[in-house]
């Protein structure tokens, strides 16, 4: 951490502990909606700032337990049992160290963002449809799709509670914990302008348990954090051999191996400072996550909300993350008790209120500005996400994204018009020319009259191959004895394609295009 003076180290103490307040109510609310303990995501939160902060590409980026995993990590833990969580995340950890080693960083960028930005907001509509039950003291419903049709009458259960159980005292904590996080990020003094809502939201709401001794839901977190890791032993060894489990492995990777460089990139349009270096951003992502699954704790990505937080509280150097893992460090060492005073319920609430806000209606209209297709895999995504589960709503999505992209090297749409009198016929070529599209060209070309004199324009061509331009000489060559000839728009197709050494030979028409004859074009053909 070179550079450092006075003023930044005051700076980077200053933004390490408004992003602690900020990731303390966060890192127990992700694993409580991860269906496991607490304390494993603090654990993660302090691996987060420790370690990736020391070694990250991404100076300014603070990395720990990401609402993103959740929906992922708990239907793993429901299908293995968190204690092979440990054996899963190592794998993963050490594909993603592999991956930036090998310099596959800037690979995880080129995701469609339409499939980003809809998997984000399939997320958010499961952790609020998932910890909107949480919120009320009562267990989620199993897949998403049950959790969001059952809100409505979570809703009634919360005001007229019928069971006996004290669903309408966690309904009031939770809702009052998002109000006073809404009212607080709205209207909060200048002063305590760097106090984070959700941590307001969630003391105030601990405040009135504690005061009214309510029957709810609290957290539970040991007095030793040790006791909540789980070092790998013999028996973990043959987990290694469960394809299904490494596969989950290998999912939990490339899914936080992009949200983190997606973080990254958006970071970096936040500061002025060092850019990312992404392969070493996803090689300390890959050690971090390897020690959770030492520690059997949470995976970890860098966090869009810690990280903004972090350049806005004034951060310069990676001196900060470090920092706020080790405040959390110090504060789960000395004051576990304070934390096992927090409501569940409240911390669900914070939660609820992160899902809302990831489901970003400005991103959809970003996405739309793009055109209907980009659009509709926004949309395929978020609904294979809710309806199927998370990674068949990705997988849906990759899939539309390259659907599009073949359709888009592959079509070529050919436009004629004839000028009202003479023989002059202008043909535009949009979309890509390739062997896929012969048959098209050569039907457009086989109709003309005889006697035509064809002007081809390339001016919203993207692409042309050998064959197409093959398909042009000899039809030129062909249709001379029909009394045709053929004009380009060789200036247009010169500037994209750069043929050299073919303009010396061309005899130029009185309206500045090109007329080639059939060596010309054959000389245009080799040099494809």
């Amino acid at each position: 951490m070179s550079g450092l003076d006075r003023e930044t180290i005051l700076r980077d103490v200053v933004a390490s502990i408004v992003v602690f307040l900020v990731a303390l109510p966060l890192c127990m609310g992700i694993a409580i909606a991860s269906n496991v303990p607490p304390a494993l995501g603090l654990i993660t939160g302090i691996v987060g700032g420790l370690i990736v902060g020391t070694f990250s590409g991404s100076p300014l980026q603070v990395s720990g337990p990401a609402a993103g995993l959740t929906v992922l990590v708990a239907e793993f833990v429901n299908k293995f049992g968190v204690e092979s969580l440990g054996a899963a995340l190592m794998f993963g950890g050490a594909l993603q160290f592999l991956a930036g080693r090998l310099r596959y960083g800037q690979w995880f960028r080129a995701m469609s963002p339409a499939v980003i930005y809809g998997m984000l907001a399939g997320i958010g509509a499961l952790i609020l449809g998932s910890q909107f039950h949480v919120m009320l003291d009562d267990a989620p419903r199993g897949s998403g799709i049950k959790n969001l049709i059952s809100i409505p009458t979570a809703i009634i259960h919360g005001i007229f509670p019928i069971d006996g159980s004290p669903h309408e005292l966690a309904a009031t904590l939770g809702l009052g914990t998002i109000i006073v996080l809404v009212l607080w990020n709205r209207w909060r003094p200048r002063a305590l302008n760097l106090i984070p809502g959700a941590l307001v939201g969630v003391v105030a709401a601990t405040a009135v348990a504690a005061l009214l001794k309510l029957p709810v839901r609290y957290v539970n977190v040991p007095s030793n954090l040790l006791e909540a890791m789980r070092f790998p032993d013999a028996s973990d060894l043959s987990r290694f051999a469960n394809p299904e489990l490494l596969f989950s492995g290998f999912m939990l990777a490339f899914i936080a191996s992009a949200e983190t460089l997606l973080c990254a990139s958006a970071v970096d349009r936040m500061h002025s400072g060092p850019r990312t270096n992404y392969d070493r951003e996803l090689a300390a992502q890959g050690v971090g996550n390897f020690l959770c699954g030492v520690l059997g704790a949470l995976p970890m990505t860098g966090v869009i909300v810690r990280s903004s937080v972090n350049v806005q509280a004034g951060a310069r150097t990676r001196l900060s993350a470090i920092l706020h893992g080790l405040w959390l460090l110090l504060f789960v060492v000395a004051a576990p008790g304070a934390l096992r005073l927090v409501p569940i319920c409240s911390l669900a609430a914070v939660l609820v209120y992160t899902g809302y806000k990831l489901i970003d209606i400005q991103a959809f209209q970003s996405v739309q500005r793009y055109g209907r297709f980009p659009a509709f895999i926004y949309l395929a995504t978020f609904a294979g996400i809710i309806v199927t589960d998370l990674l068949t709503g990705v997988l849906i999505g990759i899939a539309l994204t390259v659907i599009k992209v073949v359709y888009t090297v592959s079509h070529l749409r050919i436009r004629t018009e004839a000028e009202p009198q003479g023989r002059r016929v202008h043909m535009h070529l949009e979309g890509a020319a390739t062997f896929l599209s012969l048959p098209k060209l050569a039907n457009a070309l086989e109709s003309l009259s005889p006697n035509t004199e064809l002007h081809l324009h390339f001016d919203r061509l993207v692409y042309i191959d050998h064959a197409c331009l093959d398909l042009l000489s000899n039809w030129e060559r062909q249709a001379g004895s029909r009394g045709c000839s053929l004009v380009i728009e060789w200036n247009g197709l010169y500037a994209r394609y750069h043929r050299p050494g073919v303009g010396g030979a061309e005899a130029q028409s009185a309206d500045g295009r090109t007329e080639l004859g059939s060596e010309k074009v054959s000389e245009a053909v080799n040099r494809s």
